[in-house]
């Protein structure tokens, strides 16, 4: 193309576009309009891939028309935009007004917490008011932090491989082994190995096992509490499951210790509360179809932490001693809840969720 054709080309596009552009009656036509001009594909930036065959010495003269087009067409383009948004506003001001009595809109419900996030925090707020502080940890655990240190024997059922979610980490030593954590006792491991007693710590978070039925899941989540310090007996433990239950359960709510056996605890106790669903306004309870006429229901697990916990933290037992327990929040639930198949909390059923 010769520099005289492009001169016509631009002096005829000069004499075109700002009826184009006044012509757009909306502000997207005009970015359109815009967009044929100066885009990547446009009339003027086609002309410019022209340069290299105009003659070198009417190439400057050449550019610098256009150039000055193009500046021509960036001011009418932002002229012709905000004409347009001032006729857009003042159309709004000329138009009839809203009708303020006019019923509003309905607003969608707006979500809440899940009942699991419910338990959990309240859970948490009364721990943490009898003294306890939070401590985290990771999920993805080393055996040695998970069962190891807590007592479990090398053949335990819960080290096998179809009770737990063993995993491999991608640049771990090849000899690590490393599961999905299935309690969060291993922070209890972790924080008397970097703290030193007295201690009193809860760790809620998320847990897994091979479970899957009415009454377990694979993934769960579990608070753990303890306390390490100087001549703690299982009467501070019992003195901090009474408390948890009457604020938690409600006042009046009793609670029963049974011996049970855990690795990581001696001795140790499965702990029972009062059914809250078939309590008689004297207090009592005649049991019911949720505790099974024992009027009990089973809520964690507990003990005095053992010696062997202790020492393999490098805690010398003859001088600290403490207690843990722990509870699984979705067993408190479902017994604050009365929620009759675990499986529910998770399915996400919005008629379900909406309950609470």
């Amino acid at each position: 193309m010769s520099d005289s054709s492009i001169a016509g080309v631009l002096a005829a596009l000069r004499g075109s576009f700002r009826a184009r552009f006044e012509g757009a009656a909306t502000e997207q036509a005009l970015r359109d309009e815009n967009a044929k001009i100066l885009g990547k594909k446009g009339e003027l930036t086609a002309i410019l891939k022209q340069m290299g065959s105009i003659p070198a010495d009417a190439r400057k003269a050449v550019g610098e028309q256009v150039n000055a087009v193009r500046r021509e067409v960036e001011t009418a383009f932002e002229e012709c935009l905000v004409a347009l948004a001032r006729a857009q506003r003042e159309a709004d001001l000329q138009a009839a007004p809203f009708d303020l009595s006019l019923p509003g809109r309905e607003v969608a419900p707006l979500g809440h917490a899940h009942p699991i996030s419910i338990v959990r925090d309240e859970i948490v707020d009364i721990l943490v008011s009898l003294g306890f502080a939070v401590h985290d940890g990771p999920e993805v655990e080393l055996e040695e932090n998970n069962f190891t240190k807590l007592g479990f024997p090398p053949d335990h059922p819960a080290t096998d491989m179809q009770d737990s979610f063993w995993v491999k980490v991608a640049g771990a030593p090849d000899d690590a082994r490393t599961l999905l954590r299935t309690h969060t006792s291993n922070i209890q491991v972790r924080a008397m190995s970097s703290h030193e007693p007295p201690m009193a710590f809860i760790a809620p978070g998320t847990t897994y096992r091979r479970d899957d039925d009415a009454t377990h899941s694979p993934m769960f989540h579990q608070i753990e509490c303890f306390l390490v310090d100087r001549n703690v007996t299982m009467a501070h433990l019992k003195g901090v499951l009474g408390e948890f239950a009457e604020r938690f359960f409600g006042a009046g709510t009793p609670v029963r210790l049974r011996p049970s056996y855990f690795p990581f605890v001696e001795p140790g106790a499965e702990v029972d509360v009062g059914c809250p669903f078939c309590k008689q306004p004297d207090g009592t309870r005649p049991g019911c179809g949720v505790c099974k006429r024992t009027g009990w229901i089973e809520i964690l697990g507990c003990g005095m932490i053992h010696p062997v916990v202790f020492e393999s933290c490098g805690i010398d037992p003859e001088t600290w001693s403490g207690f843990a327990l722990g509870m699984g929040l979705e067993r408190v639930a479902v017994v604050r809840y009365g929620i009759p198949d675990m499986r529910l909390l998770f399915e996400n059923d919005p008629r379900f969720l909406a309950q609470f």
